[in-house]
């Protein structure tokens, strides 16, 4: 995903139908709700998200200027953060993770995420 898709719940699911284990989320991301909403996004297809988020701002010639709110995050299937930098610092994090954890789709042993889903009813 690419900044903003974020926002669509419907970015994170496609990928997730299509397989994806860990979605990638470079941005520059000035809203403030992103790295509180990346682990619902998580949750809601057990996938892990990697946001890469800047720091500082951006002087655009004349428009408004830009604050990004950093905040760059990994977090895993179930919607824990397993890091999040800060707002206002660069930083180098690394984050060992187990891809597999993210290709369980059940969530309990009669509720499968992915394969209970009713797409007769979404027309």
């Amino acid at each position: 995903m690419i900044c903003f898709d974020w926002y669509y719940p419907e970015a994170a699911r496609t990928l997730a139908l299509k397989g994806a284990e860990i979605i990638c989320h470079p941005s520059n991301l000035i809203l403030p709700n992103c790295p509180d909403s990346m682990p619902v996004r998580c949750l809601e297809n057990r996938v892990f998200a990697i946001t890469c988020n800047r720091t500082g701002s951006e002087v655009r010639g004349g428009k408004d200027q830009l604050t990004f709110i950093g905040n760059s995050e990994v977090v895993a299937p179930k919607g824990a953060i397993l890091h999040r930098a800060p707002r206002d610092q660069e930083e180098l994090y690394l984050v060992e993770i187990d891809p597999a954890d993210a290709r369980n789709k059940a969530l309990t042993r009669y509720n499968d995420l992915l394969r209970d889903r009713r797409e007769s009813l979404y027309r």
